[in-house]
């Protein structure tokens, strides 16, 4: 009988057929929250790890630093490709990343880390850093101080992984690094259809692991809510607010 492991690596592995839908339906970072994880007075190497479609390798270029991205999906990293032509990207994960010792100055994970496996990671993040380099997580999570938002979170509370497994993450990681924390939170706001909150929440895995008819269903559930509640009825572009939180580890 499969165990809550495998459920674990099956839903890891069920982005790749979702790749076009969380590139194009997954809110973006927040400038200043990236800043805060790997600064823009000077040009770092970059790994983004558990990269996906790209979203925060996209603001870290901006900031104008270099990026390199791995992912366990190469589905997921053509779509990265094809977004980002110029960036470099190995199919790889946190627990084998494919990158030489010392050599790069930050370490970042966004929406990813809560996939890894915390001491096998932390040897490998160990390896590649420079002295003095960093690792930054980052996540964003719906922000349930809005009601329409608050209904949402309450359909799904039974398969969504709440912002509290991501602080035992950075909790894990911290300890198997033997590393500072510093913290900063910052938002988001998608301003999208109502079918494109149904279509980004169709790209969790916990949705995309799910049989078509239970996908339907639960799918149609959400579009019921945002029919009926009074904070989305009739509306034809909702603002979708995001909390972020970020946060840079640094190896003592």
């Amino acid at each position: 009988m499969p165990g809550p492991d495998d459920a674990l690596r099956a839903r890891a592995r069920s982005f790749g057929g979702v790749a076009a839908g969380y590139a194009a339906l997954r809110p973006t970072y927040p400038a200043d929250a990236v800043a805060f994880l790997v600064g823009r007075d000077r040009p770092l190497d970059v790994l983004d790890v558990g990269a996906g479609t790209g979203l925060l390798t996209a603001v870290v270029l901006d900031l104008g630093h270099r990026a390199r991205a791995v992912d366990p999906s190469p589905e997921m990293l053509a779509q990265l490709g094809a977004r980002l032509p110029g960036v470099g990207t190995a199919v790889g994960s946190a627990e084998s990343l494919p990158a030489g010792d010392g050599s790069v100055d930050a370490v970042v994970a966004g929406q990813a880390a809560h996939w890894f496996d915390p001491a096998p990671a932390a040897r490998e993040i160990r390896r590649v850093l420079r002295p003095g380099g960093v690792l930054g997580l980052i996540w964003n999570t719906r922000d349930d101080r809005v009601p329409w938002v608050a209904a949402l979170e309450e359909l799904l509370a039974d398969e969504s992984r709440g912002h509290e497994a991501d602080q035992r993450v950075v909790d894990r990681l911290a300890e198997e690094l033997g590393a500072d924390v510093a913290v900063l939170e910052s938002q988001v706001v998608q301003r999208v259809p109502p079918e494109d909150v149904v279509g980004g929440i169709a790209t969790r895995s916990y949705v995309a692991v799910m049989d078509d008819a239970r996908r339907e269903a639960f799918l149609a559930g959400i579009r019921q809510l945002l029919a009926d509640h009074p904070g989305t009825r009739g509306r034809p572009v909702l603002d979708l607010p995001h909390r972020t939180h970020a946060y840079r580890l640094t190896p003592r």
